[in-house]
Parts: C-alpha cells; sequence; structure tokens
C-alpha cells in the first residue's frame, strides 16, 4: 500500500511521513531507507561524540534513538495489525536517550543492530495484509494505523538525517 492510502495525516507524525517524497509502497519506501545510515557512516564516524550544543545527542545517541524508534513504531504497527483495542502508550525519548550505552559502542555497532532491526521491520511489513495495515487503532490520543506507523519509520531517519546534516555535519 502506497502513503496515498492513508486517511487522514495524523497530527504530529505528519512532519515525518511527509519527508517520504517519492509515493512508494510502504515495502519500498522502508527498503529504498535502509541503507541511508550506511551511506553517511564516514560522518557518522567523524562527529560521534560530537553535541552541537551542550546537552544534545550525539549521532551515536542519535543512532541508538533511531533503532529504538523502530523498535516502538513495530511494535505499534503489530498491535493494530493483531486487533488490539486498547489505547497504545507514548514514551519519551529524552528518557530513553539517558538510559543506553550509547556512547560505548561503535558507530559500525549501532549501525549493524540498525540494520537487523530493519531487516526484522521488513519481513512483518511483509507478512501484512491490506486489511491489517489499514487497521486503526489510538496512540496517545492519535488515530493511527500500521500503514502509519511504517512510514514513520522511513521519514524519522530522513528527519535526523536532515538533523545531523543541518547540525552536525557541516
Amino acid at each position: 500500500m502506497k502513503k496515498t492510502s492513508i486517511k487522514e495525516m495524523p497530527f504530529f507524525y505528519d512532519r515525518y511521513i511527509d519527508l517520504v517524497s517519492k509515493d512508494l509502497s510502504v515495502l519500498e519506501a522502508l527498503t529504498v531507507s535502509k541503507n541511508s545510515l550506511a551511506s553517511i557512516k564516514e560522518k557518522l564516524i567523524k562527529f560521534q561524540d560530537v553535541q552541537y550544543q551542550e546537552g544534545k545527542w550525539t549521532p551515536k545517541d542519535i543512532l541508538q534513538h533511531l533503532i529504538d524508534v523502530e523498535r516502538i513504531m513495530s511494535y505499534r504497527a503489530l498491535a493494530l495489525a493483531r486487533g488490539e483495542q486498547q489505547e497504545l502508550l507514548g514514551f519519551e525519548e529524552n528518557k530513553y536517550g539517558k538510559e543506553t550505552n550509547a556512547k560505548y559502542r561503535s558507530v559500525e555497532d549501532l549501525l549493524e543492530e540498525f540494520s537487523l532491526v530493519r531487516n526484522s521491520t521488513l519481513a512483518m511489513f511483509k507478512s501484512f495484509s491490506d486489511e491489517m495495515l489499514l487497521k486503526e487503532g489510538l496512540c496517545s490520543g492519535i488515530h493511527v494505523s500500521p500503514l502509519i506507523f511504517g512510514f514513520i519509520c522511513v521519514g524519522h531517519i530522513q528527519h535526523h538525517i536532515n538533523v545531523l546534516h543541518e547540525r552536525y555535519f557541516n
């Protein structure tokens, strides 16, 4: 299913979905964006421990955040595809960020983990029927679907790549 199959752009998440520029299917978008982090590996290594401002994340922290968010969005997609009726909970990204050990990991290790997580996300989305992709539910008061979470996974990465280029790699 394509981005145009999303009935209503969800508040807050639309800023990520809008970054998926082509009208690709969710599987195509997830596949195309799979290597987007690997393509900036050298810059990630060069600036791995840089904070562009006091208290801001380093590129390694951002990589860990991307891994965490992909896992959370995948779980949410799975829950809705399986018919979960309870409202899904949000999470506090900064609290999650404080509880990692990204500073002790290499960029290569983080990229490897991201690749494994993305492969798992792809396998899960391949298993969903169109009907499953369009099942709706609530997450933090916002109407969402598995399809939406798939496109969030793609756009969220692009958002952070843009931040890396604007604030770290210049």
